[in-house]
């Protein structure tokens, strides 16, 4: 008998749910045939054209003359001075330079759990959670996703009710830098030389984007530059655009927010977002989420920090121990250091440590394969969730044929080096009615929570759908100990 309790949710892609996204050429010249093409349609066709756009595209976009509007002003930058188009003809610009986006298309999986920071109004021994989703549209480009919802203390789930709209974040264009966590990134990326020096040596020790590509453009202009120093500040230009702060408005309900790839590295997606509520030895919460940016050929770990889901920013991860994909935040620091699970050479558990959440050094070889269903490789399905016998931690395991099955060690909560308890058998398979989708016979989460005597597990089948299962805590923990006893 299973020892699983199925909640009864299914959350699967809607294409139905479209964003905007900015579709502008970067070639100067097409740019201008096509703003000249529309300025030649006389007022009454444009209008017209206008009309039916905006009885199309406004039932699916709020605000969507605003919108329109914004983009018009993008464009505008790029144009001579003295450029006037009528309201009209501005709006008709700016739908000309858009797109709608169908980012869930696709699949909508790979979920964490955490709990909300907003509990107001919730019943007695009720948590209101945020449940993360990657969604992936046309080009398996993906973006983050969230809904919310209650879980009582018998373990009952519920959902909201998702929305026909979306809206994606914006870039924070006053973000500061710190120069000294910059430069030393610069050093992590081998980077810093005479020409990476001489630009930020001039900047003050909080700078903007803005101030660093005036320094940048300052020193092309006045320095006959190799073809390496031309290298050098594309990349620092690069890294710059990598660590970045986007906003979404407050009114936007969680369920409309879509963090849509914005940076470089991200170009082609925000993977695999494993979300942790973080205390800080002052008590200080927020939230972290380790993730994948991938760029279309390379893959970057990063990660996003929030505190209330509105307001975010994105880290790269440095050092020599920052690479391959699947890392794990621990929600509070071990021995008042920051720690982490991750699989740095792609087929192990690795437990790393560090002072600087920004950069990661330290590896300690955790787990390796053992049993039949993980001989491929292993991973972790989330961040350790503590307990009072040890830290749980899911794993997820590649047997033949590529299969994926989710299991669960249990690690020392002092030190989390020793494993004290580890599952011989997956806690969860594929079964026939979730085997098929955009990838065959996978199951697999990125993080997991306790409420009350309930471990929640929402989890993704075949890379294409969510579900949501519920397990006692005590029933779990009894099995890791007895595996070890």
């Amino acid at each position: 008998m299973s020892i699983l309790n199925d909640a009864g949710i299914i959350l699967k892609p809607d294409n139905n749910r479209v964003l905007l996204r900015s579709c502008i050429p970067a070639n100067q010249s097409q740019i201008e045939k096509i703003i000249s093409r529309i300025m030649a349609l006389d007022e009454s066709e444009a209008k017209k054209e206008l009309k039916r756009t905006l009885n199309s595209f406004s039932i699916r976009h709020h605000h969507f003359e605003v919108l329109l509007e914004r983009q018009f002003e993008i464009i505008q930058a790029v144009m001579p001075s003295g450029f006037s188009p009528s309201r009209v003809q501005r709006l008709l610009i700016g739908s000309y330079f858009f797109s709608e986006y169908s980012y869930e298309s696709s699949a909508l999986f790979n979920p964490s759990i955490i709990p909300h920071p907003d509990q107001s109004k919730v019943s007695s021994g009720s948590l209101r959670f945020i449940l993360s989703l990657r969604a992936t549209g046309e080009g398996h480009i993906s973006s983050l996703t969230f809904r919310s919802g209650l879980i009582d203390l018998e373990g009952h789930v519920s959902i909201e009710k998702g929305s026909d709209f979306a809206s994606t974040a914006n870039l924070e264009p006053n973000a500061f830098y710190d120069k000294g966590c910059f430069v030393r990134k610069l050093h992590e990326i081998e980077l810093q030389n005479d020409c990476s020096s001489r630009i930020t040596d001039s900047l003050p020790n909080e700078f903007t984007m803005m101030e660093l590509q005036k320094k940048i453009k300052l020193y092309t202009a006045s320095n006959d530059l190799t073809d390496q120093d031309k290298l050098v500040c594309d990349k620092i230009l690069w890294l710059a655009q990598c660590n970045y702060e986007a906003n979404f408005d407050q009114q936007t309900p969680l369920c409309e927010r879509v963090l849509f790839p914005l940076s470089p590295s991200e170009q082609n997606g925000i993977e695999d977002a494993r979300f942790v509520l973080f205390i800080d030895d002052d008590g200080k919460r927020k939230y972290y989420a380790t993730y994948t940016a991938y760029d279309g050929k390379n893959t970057l770990p990063q990660v996003m920090e929030t505190e209330d889901f509105v307001h975010f920013k994105m880290i790269t991860l440095n050092g020599k121990a920052a690479v391959n994909k699947g890392m794990a935040l621990f929600p509070h620091k071990i021995n008042g250091r920051y720690a982490m699970i991750s699989r740095n050479d792609g087929e192990n558990l690795f437990l790393m440590y560090s002072d600087d959440i920004h950069f990661w050094h330290e590896t300690i070889l955790l787990l390796e394969p053992k049993y039949s269903w993980e001989l491929l490789k292993m991973g972790n399905c989330g961040s350790p969730i503590e307990t009072e016998k040890g830290w749980i931690l899911l794993t997820h395991g590649v047997g033949p044929l590529r299969q994926y099955s989710i299991g669960a060690i249990l690690l020392d909560r002092k030190d989390p080096s020793r494993i004290i308890g580890r599952l011989n058998e997956p806690l969860i398979r594929w079964n026939e009615n979730e085997r098929s989708g955009y990838i065959p016979n996978v199951v697999y989460s990125c993080g997991a929570m306790v409420h009350g005597n309930n471990l929640i597990i929402p989890y993704a089948t075949s890379d294409y759908q969510t579900k949501i299962v519920t397990l006692p805590v005590q029933t779990i923990l009894k099995m890791l100990l007895a595996s070890f006893s």
